[in-house]
């Protein structure tokens, strides 16, 4: 006789539907778009600011995320900025790329943490968003 295999559990459910991957996915999300900044001027902030307006009153995770990642977004794009008029007197060739290294570490950090559910305060970053 064939064993049978365990039931798999059934999804959970949000208002009668099911829901997609973990609980921590629109997290992880907000953190990701900023990498759209790569292929779209300006996605790096926009990517993340359209899922947090979208989600933002369905879930205080994504809430919080999504002003850290818009935040830390802002402040890079602002950072960036500087470095690149910096340029013109040659320190910018350093600071631009330590810049732009920065801004991928602490982005792959911060959506590590949301993926175990946890909030990540981006260090060196101006609070536009409260």
């Amino acid at each position: 006789m064939e064993e049978q295999p365990p039931e798999s559990p059934q999804p959970e459910t949000r208002d009668g539907q099911p829901t997609q991957g973990t609980p921590y996915t629109l997290g992880i999300l907000c953190h990701l778009l900023a990498f759209s900044g790569y292929l779209v001027p300006f996605g790096n902030i926009f990517g993340p600011l359209v899922l947090w307006l979208l989600k933002r009153a369905e879930d205080p995770f994504v809430e919080a995320c999504g002003k850290e990642a818009i935040n830390f977004q802002i402040t890079m794009t602002i950072y960036a900025a500087i470095c690149g008029l910096s340029i013109l007197i040659g320190i910018g060739l350093i600071l631009l790329p330590i810049v732009m290294i920065l801004n991928i570490v602490y982005t792959v950090i911060a959506a590590i943490k949301a993926s175990e559910g946890r909030s990540y305060h981006y260090p060196l970053t101006i609070r536009l968003i409260q």
